[in-house]
């Protein structure tokens, strides 16, 4: 059985133009994309959104998961750009332990680390 994923571009070009059209022309270049990965989308979303509340960040989090292919896109993001793990989980606000567990866990798809 084929999982399906959410039509994003359809639901954030809905969101942008009811609550925000103001960012039209921010993200147009992202939802012009034939696909939309996990950067594109968590990309929008911090344009789309004000998330400076502490509690909403937090609350957001939870809710978050990632694929196979989104795990290995951070941590080559991690390598390209020399960040240990608290500085890669800061900048993807994830946990430091997530980063952890995916580095051991894809360590064979990955063998410079």
């Amino acid at each position: 059985m084929e999982k399906r994923q959410p039509d994003y571009k359809r639901i954030y070009s809905d969101i942008i133009e009811k609550r925000n059209p103001e960012n039209k022309d921010k993200c147009i270049s992202i939802l012009n994309k034939q696909v939309l990965s996990l950067f594109d989308i968590l990309n929008i979303n911090s344009l789309i959104f004000d998330t400076k509340n502490k509690n909403t960040l937090i609350e957001n989090q939870k809710h978050k998961s990632y694929n196979k292919d989104t795990i290995l896109g951070i941590l080559v993001y991690q390598k390209k750009y020399c960040l240990n793990n608290t500085q890669l989980a800061n900048h993807f606000k994830l946990s430091r332990n997530s980063v952890a567990k995916w580095k051991k866990q894809y360590r064979v798809l990955l063998p410079d680390f």
